[in-house]
């Protein structure tokens, strides 16, 4: 039964287009992700965050699969809970404590949100609060790509269930669906818009069955089954470059923390956390890995110390980052039009 089981979890992965280093790095990225956010909150207790703080604990294996089906070309507009898709695409950690320490050394250079972070030399466009307001950003990207007849790159924009109340995801959506565009909706449905249950945000039984009103797939995906989710956006990203146009994919997870530190979600059922805690993204795959042979429990045992030690590390590493010079304030905060590849008058 066990080498069945291993024969089924290696045929899995190669159907994927996957192989087990790939299997071990997708692990890897999910403890990172979960280890930055970890310090960020020792950071805030200490006093070394400034404002509120925001992380998607449970979301680990919806970020990181969704990252890794994108192309080395290809955009994105992830959000606070997709710490993982910064980290998937090549974002060094200390620059992430860096930035939520408003440090100089962080992607924004101390000029942003803490949260606002985002490499643009990466594939990545910085978040603003405003979550839905990214989507036409997203599909504008996408809409370049068109233009410009760059034929395997696409866009991906993500959003949370309750921002698909706003009138931006629906045009978003609309315009992408209309022309065709090679783009990927993502919507990371954590149950509760703030202290708002899904079942008062929409009327739909799923987000994804919205998708019918734009005539594209709308597909619902198990966010904490980080292959699920690769499968299902790669799948997404294929149709999309095809020329077949978008599709919405709806990644089901709990958040599993408040909405910010600031936030104890007392309104959350305690039964729904401990349901959702039987379904750590990371637990869920790491028994994966070690009930198939992909690591054994030494392997893993090496794995979580060199993820800890590097953290540490890297946040040695930000503290070090500088304060902002002041005098540095008013550059990079525009573009002159001459700077511009195609500049517009």
């Amino acid at each position: 039964m066990a080498t069945a089981q291993a024969k089924g979890a290696a045929n899995r992965l190669r159907e994927l287009g996957l192989d087990r280093e790939d299997a071990v790095q997708m692990y890897r990225n999910m403890l990172i992700t979960r280890g930055v956010e970890e310090r960020g909150h020792i950071l805030f207790r200490q006093g070394k965050i400034p404002g509120s703080f925001y992380t998607g604990r449970g979301n680990e294996a919806a970020a990181v699969g969704a990252a890794w089906a994108m192309g080395p070309e290809d955009w994105g507009t992830p959000l606070h809970r997709d710490m993982g898709v910064h980290i998937t695409r090549g974002v060094e950690p200390w620059r992430i404590f860096a930035q939520y320490m408003g440090r100089a050394g962080g992607p924004t250079k101390g000029k942003d949100g803490n949260v606002h972070l985002a490499d643009t030399r990466l594939g990545l466009i910085a978040m603003v609060s405003h979550l839905p307001a990214m989507l036409p950003v997203a599909t504008g990207c996408a809409l370049a790509f068109r233009i410009r007849g760059e034929k395997d790159r696409c866009a991906f924009g993500w959003s949370g269930d309750g921002a698909t109340a706003r009138g931006d995801f629906h045009e978003g959506v609309n315009l992408a669906a209309v022309r065709k565009l090679p783009i990927v909706f993502i919507v990371d449905n954590n149950q509760w818009a703030y202290s708002t249950p899904q079942h008062l945000g929409f009327a739909t039984k799923t987000v994804a069955d919205r998708a019918k009103g734009y005539d594209i797939p709308g597909v619902t995906v198990d966010g904490t089954d980080v292959l699920d989710v690769y499968e299902a956006i790669k799948a997404a990203r294929e149709r999309a470059v095809s020329g077949k146009g978008p599709t919405l994919v709806e990644l089901m997870t709990l958040r599993m923390e408040g909405h910010a530190v600031h936030d104890d979600a007392f309104y959350v059922p305690k039964e729904d956390f401990e349901t959702w805690a039987k379904k750590d993204p990371i637990e869920r795959f790491r028994t994966f890995l070690l009930g198939n042979s992909y690591l054994t429990e030494d392997d893993d045992e090496e794995l979580r110390s060199k993820v800890k030690g590097f953290l540490s590390e890297q946040l040695e590493k930000a503290d070090a980052s500088p304060e902002p010079d002041p005098s540095t304030a008013t550059q990079g905060v525009w573009a002159h039009p001459e700077e511009l590849d195609n500049p517009h008058h």
